[in-house]
């Protein structure tokens, strides 16, 4: 019984997948639709002015591009990484890749708001499939602690780098294009990963002996539907309005029912012992908590760099570039060769802190602040600081799992990211909002004085919520080091637990 779960069954195909140069190609193909899947949270973002001048959309409407996506990807998650376990993963790889790709063409036609908000739901639908079947191929693919260490570095930086990408290639598309290619970009992105993935990419049969748990399935999407819809409502809204309270309530209580019952279900949705790890766990934790930060800044920096500096949207899409870079640096030249020698969360932790030291410095911007000298730094530190957290929280959080769970752990993580996205966008913003129009009310005595007081107003709004940023990005590094307690991923601490498990 215990080499059905993580024993046999999964270091022999590792050794034959060992001897094959191809996978390296299939991690290509593999990080093509991450990459897509994650960059499309926010390139469409820069677009959005021309998109809405051009389909006629209200401002009360125009959050529906970006909510439509989210709360489709966020709340159907864990069904995608359960369909996976049960089709098997290579085959919802390809049918979110073909429907990812059709939604986009569908967006980028579209010739009214309603089918642009269409488009960006099915664009979620199929995400929610896609997510978790690329990162369980991968983890199924590179079990090797070496190679996992490299694989799971690229895919970090992609992970960590991927909103920032989609800012800088929203802007380029959008001046020298125009907003509609932000969607027409993914179709010849996903041919290439349709046509690598049949060539390249390898998979276990699904267990579909085991049946789908339907009830899980309308408690927990249901649930994280209503939590996220909450969030994305909460920005224009306000925290206290009674249909924000209403989804909070409603989602807290559908999620508290989902845990119930996926502790009776013959088939659970999440098998409970995915979060009982302390590890496991520590890293859902941990990734939800640094991306609140993250996603927060990504937003504040956009409008600070256009509407305060004057950037045009390439020029402030490429102020995203060091970002970029530096999470790239940090998983894939730092994290990746240290993870195999050194304990997850002494890089994680001290990625936390760096990262945390770069939201400081942001706190100190003006309106009159200089790109190289105040700015520049600070995305540096941070892009560093996420580097080296994101990579080991990935490889940490689906290390050890049976393949047959593979799908659905994976999905947990992206589950994570996407839910402290949510969070972060609404919390942050609503903070940063609130804080500039007092200070705006508090200094604006005469009309004279509105084109100087504005700017300063909000800049001041954007401090503040970057100081609740570090706030949420140290309690991350605090749950990481009391709670990510796994050992270095080197071989021989590597195979020491499989052999105790094989043998119990």
């Amino acid at each position: 019984m215990s080499s059905g779960r993580t024993g046999e069954s999964v270091p022999i195909p590792a050794r034959a997948e060992a001897v094959d140069p191809r996978r390296w190609w299939g991690l290509v193909v593999i990080a093509l639709a991450q990459l897509m899947v994650v960059l499309d949270a926010t390139i469409v973002n820069i677009a959005l002015p021309s998109a809405q001048h051009d389909l006629h959309m209200s401002d009360g409407n125009r959050q529906w591009v970006i909510t439509a996506y989210t709360l489709a990807f966020g709340g159907l998650l864990l069904l995608g990484g359960r369909v996976a376990d049960l089709v098997g993963r290579k085959r919802t790889f390809v049918i979110g890749l073909i429907g990812f790709a059709a939604a986009s063409a569908f967006g980028g036609a579209a010739d009214g708001p309603a089918m642009l908000f269409g488009a960006r739901a099915l664009q979620g639908v199929f995400a929610a499939v896609l997510a978790p079947s690329a990162l369980s191929l991968l983890t199924t693919t590179f079990t090797d602690p070496r190679e996992r260490g490299k694989a799971f570095g690229i895919y970090g930086a992609l992970a960590g780098s991927g909103s920032a990408i989609g800012f800088i290639l929203g802007g380029l598309l959008t001046e020298y294009l125009n907003w509609r290619w932000c969607l027409y970009v993914n179709v010849p992105i996903a041919i290439l990963a349709v046509i690598g993935a049949f060539a390249l990419l390898h998979d276990r049969p699904g267990h579909g002996e085991s049946r789908l748990d339907v009830p899980g399935v309308l408690l927990g999407c249901g649930g994280l539907v209503a939590v996220v819809y909450g969030f994305s409502e909460a920005q224009p809204r306000g925290w206290t309005d009674p249909v924000v309270l209403a989804l909070f309530a409603a989602g807290i209580a559908l999620l508290a029912l989902f845990v119930w019952w996926q502790g009776r279900a013959p088939s659970p949705l999440l098998p409970l012992h995915i979060v009982r790890d302390r590890t496991r766990a520590g890293c859902f934790l941990t990734m939800m908590l640094a991306v609140i930060g993250m996603f927060g800044l990504f937003l504040f920096m956009t409008y600070y760099l256009q509407v305060i500096l004057g950037y045009s949207p390439v020029r402030a899409g490429l102020g995203f570039l060091p970002l970029t870079a530096a999470i790239i640096t940090g998983s894939t030249q730092i994290a990746a060769r240290l993870l195999n020698r050194v304990a997850p969360r002494l890089l994680m932790v001290p990625g936390l802190l760096l990262a945390s030291v770069g939201l400081m410095l942001l706190t100190r911007m003006t309106v009159h602040s200089s790109y190289a000298t105040d700015i520049l730094p600070a995305l540096i530190l941070l892009g560093l600081g996420m580097g080296l957290t994101f990579m080991p929280v990935f490889a940490t959080a689906t290390a050890g799992v049976a393949p047959r769970d593979a799908g659905v752990t994976s999905a947990t993580v992206n589950t994570a990211q996407q839910v402290g996205g949510s969070i972060g966008t609404a919390l942050l913003n609503t903070i940063a909002t609130t804080s500039g129009a007092a200070y705006i009310a508090a200094h604006l005595h005469s009309p004279a004085d509105r084109a100087a007081v504005v700017p300063v107003g909000v800049v001041h709004g954007y401090t503040v919520a970057i100081w609740w940023a570090v706030g949420v990005m140290l309690l991350a590094a605090l749950v990481a080091g009391l709670m990510v307690t796994a050992r270095p991923t080197g071989r021989g601490a590597a195979t020491k637990p499989r052999v105790r498990e094989s043998v119990g």
